[in-house]
């Protein structure tokens, strides 16, 4: 199951769509800002159900 969700750069303050793929279940990965191309790490929480409970961000330096 796909989620698309709407996201905000903590570098650049541009905001982007980008797409959570919840069959995976919780998951952390990282993904490049496509203005600013810095990166930024995504925490996903899915449940059991492989419905999305949560998308963080936070910046991948920090």
């Amino acid at each position: 199951m796909l989620k698309d969700m709407q996201v905000e750069c903590f570098y650049c303050g541009e905001g982007f769509a980008t797409t959570v793929d919840c069959s995976a279940g919780s998951q952390r990965y990282i993904e490049d800002c496509p203005v600013c191309c810095r990166p930024i790490e995504f925490q996903a929480d899915v449940d059991w159900g492989g419905n999305l409970l949560a998308l963080t961000t936070r910046r991948d330096d920090d």
